[in-house]
């Protein structure tokens, strides 16, 4: 009898003790999977809003073109208006309201985009520099439904001259613009992230088929090379820095086919490199092809892993 006892309360006592391990190994698994989403979301977050940042720079830039010389309108903001009516000493005002899609229908913006330059700066000079402000500048993403609020102040600088416009003129071989400030951005479930940003931005190639070329200029402590820093959703100090140019492609909406950026939050002990240029079978892309994918590398501690996720 005794030994009857015995036997099954062993085989409960090992049955109890693999189901422990099962499930502190999945607390471990899942906690690798928590680690990977959080990094998901920051590399996520940076790329639509550099997305929608580059569209509103764009518009920046046709509006400037446009004012220096007198252009048609072809090339100013879609389902916007432009007042520059203001005058206040030395300084003009160029107000750019938003109220619809832009022009190719991807994105649906509001709010207002407010330029200033001192009178007599004309945009294709070498070291024109002008200053302008997000105010509530609100953009919804067709495809997803979701949404990002933009407030907050750069600084817009034409380092050798020219025009977007005349790149590939052999008097025109590249047009560097630079951007240094700071912005909060507000998601559509409420969480804000504040950031700084110092990046180049180089234009080469011929028209319709361009390239740019993103560096970042920015320093703080012992980073170099950042293009943002700042407070993240979860209101963690983050640096994010690049270490191999990031090129966008005309010919593929703008969207980066080559290029290394790296995230990192030292205060976690995580951080997350992204390498763009990949298709949707997570291979490299070649040639012409245009990419839908990027690869990004996690670490926290001693988990680490590789996901390749969907561009914005």
């Amino acid at each position: 009898m005794k030994t009857r006892t015995i036997f099954p309360l062993a085989i409960l006592f090992f049955t109890v003790s693999v189901l422990s391990l099962t499930g502190c190994k999945k607390d471990k698994i899942d906690e690798g999977n928590s680690d990977s989403s959080s990094m998901e979301q920051l590399s996520n977050d940076e790329n639509n809003a550099e997305a929608v940042m580059d569209d509103a720079t764009q518009d920046v830039e046709n509006v400037l073109s446009y004012h220096s010389l007198l252009k048609s309108t072809e090339g100013l903001p879609c389902n916007a208006t432009v007042d520059s009516v203001a005058v206040s000493n030395d300084t003009i005002t160029i107000l750019i309201t938003y109220n619809g899609l832009n022009c190719n229908g991807t994105r649906n913006r509001t709010g207002q985009i407010e330029i200033k330059k001192k009178v007599g700066t004309h945009w294709g000079q070498a070291g024109a520099t002008i200053r302008y402000r997000y105010i509530n500048f609100s953009v919804t993403r067709v495809a997803t439904g979701r949404s990002i609020t933009l407030n907050g102040t750069k600084t817009f600088v034409n380092v050798n001259g020219g025009f977007i416009w005349q790149v590939g003129n052999p008097l025109v071989p590249s047009v560097t613009h630079q951007q240094t400030g700071s912005m909060q951005i507000t998601f559509d479930n409420g969480d804000t992230r504040n950031w700084n940003i110092a990046r180049q931005r180089t234009y080469t190639g011929t028209q319709g088929n361009l390239l740019m070329t993103v560096d970042g200029l920015g320093t703080a402590g012992d980073y170099s090379n950042l293009v943002t820093w700042g407070l993240n959703r979860k209101g963690e100090q983050f640096y994010t820095q690049i270490t191999q140019s990031v090129v966008l492609r005309q010919q593929c909406g703008w969207d980066p086919v080559l290029g290394v950026k790296v995230h990192q939050i030292p205060s976690d002990n995580k951080s997350a490199t992204i390498t763009f240029g990949y298709n949707n079978n997570n291979e490299p892309i070649t040639g012409d092809e245009c990419p839908t994918r990027f690869r990004i590398d996690w670490q926290k501690g001693t988990h680490s892993g590789t996901k390749y996720l969907q561009l914005p």
